[in-house]
C-alpha cells in the first residue's frame, strides 16, 4: 500500500493509503469493499463503472 494525494476512483476522497493500477488510485478502505462485494450485488455495477476511469486519462 502507498500513501498519496491522489483521488480514488471510487470514493472521490484524496490523501489515503491505497493501491495505483495503471494511472488510477483506490484507497485501501474501497478496495476492501470491492473485493467483497458479489457480482449480483446490486453495488457491483457502480464498481464496475467507476473502474472504468482507469482506462481513460483526465485532461487528454
Amino acid at each position: 500500500m502507498e500513501e498519496t494525494n491522489s483521488e480514488c476512483l471510487i470514493c472521490g476522497e484524496t490523501g489515503k493509503t491505497g493501491i495505483t493500477i495503471i494511472s488510477g488510485f483506490i484507497c485501501e478502505a474501497c478496495e476492501a469493499e470491492l473485493v467483497r462485494t458479489d457480482v449480483l450485488d446490486e453495488k457491483y455495477p457502480f464498481f464496475i463503472h467507476r473502474l472504468k476511469g482507469i482506462w481513460y486519462k483526465k485532461n487528454a
